[in-house]
């Protein structure tokens, strides 16, 4: 509400205001840059805010036939909702008439909504517009705007809507090449080989060591082990030192006997096993016999 208060009136350079039944779409009407393809058209369009606004972009729509941009398409501008990330909160409805002023002479480049015309079909078309009339809001384009003056005033607007479009033109193309700059490392191929090579040495040192523990445990727990080193005590006697000795070497070598008898308590296990079965089958082999035994005993005996 207080932009539209700010653009009643216009000016003999542009003028927008909303519509009556929504706040959120508002119709401009700005005048072609002088010295140019578009000097002496008038040109009208559509300003659509977003809920967010001013935190996020407009869109913009051109309604007039003017060779730079097309008619009833969002157009892409730096201040237009195709780029929210160059857009500023402090920017207003002003500052994106200027823009539009200010970025009409500059070239397409391809951009969503741009046209390439030719200079004289662009001054025809310019010439063609002030006959325009907006069927949304009811204005025409030879009333709309205030006589042109050739005062200061009018010059400092054109010098304004240039160099607002210098600034804005020059930030999106910041923007666009870090962008580009972004996406080209996320796209870049690489391989494991260019990987390893921005490796320190002392971590490959250090990965190769891991990988070899896990390939040789045994090796690598004995890699581990730090050298217990002898303690020397001139205190000891003989016979002391001796028995130290012995027992340091039995230490050392308990891991290996120990791996070397586990196979032999294996094979005394299931000897053991074995030699019990047995046992139980004679056993139960002997107590069957016996009783075969005795019931042909009790019948010989009954039948005499």
């Amino acid at each position: 509400m207080k932009e539209a208060a700010e653009l009643k009136d216009p000016t003999d350079h542009y003028h927008a205001q909303p519509l009556e039944d929504n706040l959120f779409e508002w119709h401009f009407t700005v005048r072609g840059p002088p010295d140019s393809d578009f000097d002496g058209g008038v040109y009208h369009g559509r300003i659509v805010l977003p809920p967010e606004y001013p935190m996020k972009p407009p869109s913009i729509i051109l309604l007039t036939a003017n060779g730079r941009f097309e008619v009833g398409k969002k157009i892409c501008l730096s201040i237009s909702g195709h780029h929210p990330e160059t857009w500023q909160p402090s920017w207003s409805i002003r500052t994106a008439l200027l823009a539009i002023i200010g970025f009409m002479p500059t070239k397409g480049e391809g951009a969503i909504g741009s046209l390439d015309y030719t200079p004289e079909e662009r001054r025809a078309l310019a010439k063609k517009s002030q006959d325009f009339c907006c069927e949304g809001c009811g204005c025409t384009m030879k009333d709309v705007l205030l006589p042109l003056k050739s005062g200061s005033d009018s010059r400092k607007a054109d010098q304004e809507a240039k160099e607002l479009a210098r600034q804005i033109s020059f930030k999106a193309e910041v923007n666009s090449s870090g962008k580009t700059i972004a996406e080209s490392d996320l796209n870049h191929p690489f391989s494991l080989n260019d990987l390893q090579d921005n490796i320190p040495t002392t971590f490959q040192g250090a990965t190769a060591s891991a990988s070899y523990a896990v390939q040789n445990p045994s090796g690598a727990s004995l890699q581990q082990q730090p050298v217990q080193p002898v303690a020397k005590n001139t205190s000891m006697s003989p016979r002391q030192r001796r028995a130290q000795q012995q027992s340091q070497r039995r230490s050392s070598a308990s891991p290996d006997v120990t791996q070397g008898q586990q196979p032999r308590d294996n094979h005394t296990d299931h000897g053991g096993s074995a030699v019990l079965i047995v046992i139980l089958t004679l056993a139960l082999a002997a107590l069957i016999f016996r009783r075969i035994y005795l019931a042909n005993e009790y019948i010989f005996d009954f039948e005499l």
